[in-house]
């Protein structure tokens, strides 16, 4: 589905991604996990279109995507959830929601895209006409995703979604993940938790000072030396 081939991303002549491998197959879960700096929230970027790489290639379901503009990768179905979720605090719960369905013009489908995010998340339901700057991190969080949701991707990329909640609201958005992965949504997860994205994920990929250091099953990189010294603070 995604190809990513030698890519380099630099700022200001500082690579912050080294000649990077990744793939993510139709319906993946794939997981980056690594320290702050490793690469990863600029791994995400340089798919979304937000950054542009300086080598290297990136394919999406066979078409070069690595020099498209943002709004145009997202209409091929990727969106990127990023990390601070970034919603628009002084738009209501709905109107958050809606703004994610900007490139679409099926009205009806959208409509129904709406009430079944309403049926994933029935915190956003009762907070409908609530203003978003008045609601939790983590409704928020849920929010953010809910507006991805709404572009119907099928290529979902989350950049940290557990930063700062509470545990309980936590596992609740990582089974709302999983349910999403099961209807045919690729993920691709950025996450400072190791262990919980290892047991959502499939396969897993460590960044170290922008390289990809080890990749594989996430189940076979759980019992891994170092990720367990690493990572997973074993």
């Amino acid at each position: 589905m995604l190809t990513m081939k030698d890519v380099e991303v630099s700022y200001k002549n500082i690579k912050a991604v080294k000649k990077i491998d990744i793939e993510v197959p139709e319906g993946g879960f794939v997981t980056l996990i690594g320290s702050n700096g490793a690469g990863k929230s600029t791994t995400l970027r340089v798919i979304s279109g937000l950054v542009h790489p300086s080598k290297g290639e990136i394919t999406y379901q066979g078409q070069r995507i690595d020099k498209l503009s943002a709004d145009k990768i997202l209409k091929l179905g990727i969106a990127h959830v990023p990390e601070g979720r970034r919603i628009f605090k002084d738009l209501t719960v709905e109107e958050n929601l809606r703004l994610g369905a900007f490139i679409r013009n099926d009205k009806e489908e959208i409509e129904k895209d709406l009430e079944e995010i309403f049926e994933r998340f029935p915190r956003l339901l009762e907070r409908r006409t609530q203003m978003a700057r008045s609601m939790s991190g983590g409704e928020q969080q849920m929010v953010s995703i809910g507006r991805a949701l709404m572009s119907r991707p099928k290529l979902l990329m989350l950049d940290e979604p557990s930063l700062g909640l509470a545990p309980i609201i936590i596992q609740e958005i990582a089974k709302i993940l999983v349910d999403i992965n099961k209807q045919g949504v690729a993920i691709i997860l950025v996450e400072q938790n190791a262990e919980l994205a290892l047991e959502l994920a499939k396969h897993a990929y460590v960044l170290e000072t922008g390289f990809v250091s080890l990749d594989g099953e996430a189940s076979t990189l759980m019992d891994n030396d170092h990720v367990r010294q690493a990572y997973l603070g074993m």
